[in-house]
Order: C-alpha cells, then structure tokens, then sequence
C-alpha cells in the first residue's frame, strides 16, 4: 500500500495545460537537489522498489520470447543474406551460450525446417505480447502508487488499456530497444553480409543513439500520459520524466556491461545462466529508472500545486514531522 502523498490533478486547478517550460521554471525554483531527493522519497514511499522487481520479471518474460520470435523470423526468410543479418544480431544480444548454435542451424539447415520457424514466431510473438500486455499493466499499478493513488481500473479496463498500449507502443519500444542494445552488432552484421563502408558503419553507430533515445522517450511519454489513473499534464512536461528514465537506463546498462566484461568471477559464478542473469539485472535496473522517471513527473507536479512533502507523515515519528525530501 503506498504511503506517498497523492499528487492534485493541477490541470484541474487553473486549466492551465503544463508543459516543458513549466517543468524547467519548477526546477529552476526549487534547485535540482531538492527535486532529485524529493522525487526518491515518492519513488520509495510509492513502493517502488516492489513494482520495480515485478515489471522487472514481466519484461525479462517479454524478452526471451520476443528474441526467439526472432529467431523464428530468421529461419522463416527466404534470403539468406537478410536472414543472416537477423541470426547475427540477435546471437549477440540473446541470453545463453548455446544460440549461436541454434540460430546458425536455423539460418543454414534445411527448408524443412520452416515449419518450426512458423512455430517459433507465432508462439515467441503471442508470448511476448501477452507478457508485455502484463508489463503495461503492472505500469498502470506502479505509477499510480508513486502517484499516491491507491487503487487501479477496474480488471477489464486496466488490461483493455494495457492491450492497446501495447499494440502501439509495440513497434517504438521494439525499434528503440534494438537500436540501442543491438545496434552495435546489427551494424556489423550489415558489413558482412552487405558490404557496408566504414564511413556508412560509423554513420549508423552514431545516429542510431539519437535516434533510439528519441523513439523511446516519445514510448515512454506515451505510456506517463495513458498509464495512471489520473488526468496527465501535456506530453512536453512527461517527455522530461521519460528522458530521465532512459539517461538513467543508459548509464546503468553501461555500467553493468562494463560490470560484466571486466569481472572474471561473473561468468564463472554463473555459467551458462550468466546472460540471463545479466538480463534480469539489466531489466530491474532499467524498471526502477522507468519508475524513478514517473516520481519525477509526480513530485513536480507536487510541487507546482504547493504540496512539498512527498509522502505522509510516519505515526511512528513524533507529532509533526513530515517526511520530506
């Protein structure tokens, strides 16, 4: 149950629609610091931490089957060129030791071997839609806490919602997630198998940044303006939300790459279940700073409506003290 303190609905106040100007004068008012700590106070006392884990698991769900949906893919295309592009992008990024085997049967093994293709598409996409269908949803119940509402939709029309956020925010997050995560090795695999220049290469490891950051904050803005069950400020105020959540997903997936890499003990200690647990690591880092990026939203619109302590005071304290950042 979340202790945080439920954030006036500010667009309700003055009819004022509050926009990214407006969330840089707040910060501006209110100094950095406070507004960081402010918004990590919401973020615990929202239980975010809880919803971290659990939307952690759900997209660590979505992951798997999306990549042997894709694997599925790679076996399903007639060309080999394009085929061989997708085995070796997603050999790179697939969690595991044995599916560089698996994908290289798939690509160079007979064309009898489609019809478990088909089967590795259809079931890896219905998967990965229905786990990230969940994933939406449990976004929906995170946010709202860190909100400080207490309670979701009803059943029907949080997992209505959730389904059609996921059909539309399917194809950005999909792009952006390969883009940035699987760019790198998209990138040479492109140079085997079609020749790519060094000059066309290095345009696509720099523009691919950009453009990645670009489609996932839009993603994630879209979910911050649908997802809580609240009437939201304009996209330009929870654009400054969702950049933050993916700045702070970019320097965690470094650090845990640069974790991994430079640790000897890691793979040892793990074995062949070393890239899913890099996996689930990267995905709960990366919830926690989706739902870090949503206390900000909250505690800056907190803010603007006067509401400076960011959950309610704890009983157990003495009368008076309020819980602040």
């Amino acid at each position: 149950m979340t202790t945080a303190r439920t954030v006036p609905v500010t667009t309700e106040m003055d009819g004022d629609e509050l926009d990214a100007e407006d969330a840089w004068r707040l910060v501006r008012r209110f100094g950095l610091r406070r507004v960081v700590a402010g918004a990590f106070v919401r973020f615990r006392y929202g239980d975010g931490f809880t919803n971290s884990r659990a939307l952690a698991l759900q997209a660590s769900l979505a992951v798997v089957p999306f990549l042997l949906a894709l694997t599925g893919l790679a076996a399903n295309l007639d060309q080999e060129r394009p085929a061989r592009v997708v085995a070796e992008t997603i050999q790179k990024v697939s969690p595991g030791q044995d599916g560089g085997d698996a994908l290289a049967n798939a690509v160079d093994g007979p064309r009898d071997g489609e019809e478990a293709g088909d089967l590795a598409l259809g079931f890896g996409l219905a998967f990965a839609l229905l786990s990230m269908t969940t994933a939406m949803a449990q976004v929906e119940r995170g946010s709202n806490r860190i909100y400080g509402i207490r309670r979701d939709r009803p059943a029907l029309a949080k997992y209505g919602r959730a389904a059609v956020l996921t059909a539309v925010l399917a194809g950005p997050v999909g792009v952006g997630f390969l883009m940035l995560v699987a760019g790198g090795s998209f990138g040479k695999a492109m140079v085997t198998s079609y020749g790519w220049s060094d000059g066309t290469l290095e345009a696509w490891q720099v523009l691919r940044w950009p453009v990645g950051v670009v489609l996932l904050v839009f993603a994630i803005a879209v979910l911050l303006d649908h997802a809580p069950r609240r009437r939201q400020p304009a996209l330009s105020w929870l654009a400054l939300g969702a950049a933050v959540a993916v700045l702070l997903t970019l320097l965690a997936t470094g650090a845990l790459a640069a974790y991994v890499h430079v640790s000897s003990s890691f793979g040892s200690t793990y074995g062949p279940l070393a890239g899913f647990v890099a996996l689930l690591l990267w995905s709960l880092l990366s919830a926690m700073a989706f739902f870090y990026g949503v206390a900000v939203c909250a505690q800056l619109e907190a803010l603007r409506a006067g509401d400076h302590s960011p959950a309610y005071d704890d009983p157990g304290r003495p009368h008076g003290h309020v819980v602040s950042g």
